[in-house]
């Protein structure tokens, strides 16, 4: 894995992007906005699944009106997105911790600065949101909706702004595909040093996010590009988050939580494994710690197979075994074998954070 490429670091409330700082999951209400308890319950959900940076829609002034009071209502750091409507961004400066522009839609050059001195003003960042579907004209019919079309736009809305005197910028290429996505990621990465937030844009229900998201993704954090990501799913906005973070762990870029390992189903299972880890993973408490746990459906291979796993369960007919760091420390009927599990897997978390002296 290569190493996290080093960019600019910018505020977005107390969440720091870029540089060494983790990699922060975003997501996204979709409640009207100016509704302001229902868009105040999201971010609640959000914040609870482990979200780190919340983006609203501003459509009308109704919105932009509402942001104030949200933004006193919240712990997260608010991200307004603006769409056509200049004026709307220059209300949302006056609250949110930044702002979300597409320049292919924003407006004029003069709009366009109006918006950076409000964001000037308050010394909050600005997130240049290039979409494949939504590129100026003069980028669109010279490249076509192509990467290197995505690339022209970015580079232009970043001149434009640094023109402005501005240089509180983070960066989105987002389309539609795999290949689009992360060719435009890697295509601009080289020629700026402004952080990236990842993400694949109209990326489809939870099957085809999940797997849209975790190619170009997981492949970019992999190879060192990404500060901070969303994972879009339609209308699943706690599984953004749950899937977001999964991306972060098995790209070996986030070193928190549980990590699972559970064997394929065969002829030899000896349990019905499927619900049996379903079960587990509802029941298992929030952990952050990072760790490794195995769940296995027969006692065939699971010293071998589980034996790098910090504590492991393996199903038998009946009953089962629970393994810490390859050794069996004891034997269970099935009905108590998953609560022994969990207590288990709670004090070899507090062993560790013994040993970390916390």
């Amino acid at each position: 894995m290569k190493n996290r490429c080093k960019t600019k670091v910018i505020n977005v409330g107390d969440v720091k992007v870029g540089g060494d700082s983790p990699i922060s999951v975003q997501s996204m209400t979709f409640t009207k906005t100016a509704d302001i308890e229902s868009t105040k319950a999201q971010i609640d959900a959000l914040q609870l699944a482990g979200c780190d940076i919340v983006r609203v829609a501003v459509s009308d002034k109704e919105d932009a009106n509402a942001l104030k009071t949200l933004k006193q209502s919240i712990q997260m750091p608010l991200v307004a997105d603006i769409h056509f409507r200049y004026k709307l961004a220059l209300i949302a400066a006056q609250s949110v911790d930044c702002i979300r522009i597409n320049p292919g839609n924003i407006g004029s050059k003069d709009k366009i600065k109006a918006v950076v001195d409000a964001c000037k003003e308050r010394n909050i960042p600005i997130r240049i949101g290039v979409n494949a579907g939504s590129l100026e004209k003069q980028f669109e019919n010279k490249y076509g909706a192509t990467a290197k079309g995505m690339v022209e736009s970015a580079l232009y809305n970043i001149k434009l702004l640094e023109d402005f005197g501005f240089s509180d910028i983070k960066v989105s290429l987002k389309a539609s595909d795999v290949e689009r996505t992360m060719e435009s990621y890697r295509m601009l990465r080289p020629m700026v040093r402004y952080p990236f937030h990842l993400g694949v844009t109209e990326a489809g229900d939870l099957e085809s996010s999940m797997i849209k998201s975790s190619m170009a993704l997981g492949g970019l954090l992999m190879e060192g590009i990404g500060d901070t990501l969303r994972v879009s799913i339609t209308g699943e906005l706690e599984k953004e988050v749950e899937v977001a973070r999964s991306i972060l762990r098995y790209s070996g870029r986030q070193k928190e939580g549980i990590t699972y390992i559970s064997c394929p189903t065969c002829g030899r299972l000896q349990a019905d494994l499927v619900p049996l880890l379903k079960e587990i993973k509802e029941k298992m408490p929030k952990i952050k710690t990072p760790m490794q746990l195995s769940v296995m459906g027969c006692a065939v291979n699971a010293l071998g197979e589980a034996k790098h796993a910090d504590v492991a369960i393996a199903f038998g007919s009946g009953d089962g075994l629970i393994i810490k760091k390859g050794t069996i420390i004891g034997k269970y009927k099935e009905r108590e074998l998953i609560d022994v599990f969990i207590k288990e897997v709670l004090i070899t978390e507090q062993e560790m954070l013994e040993k970390q002296g916390i």
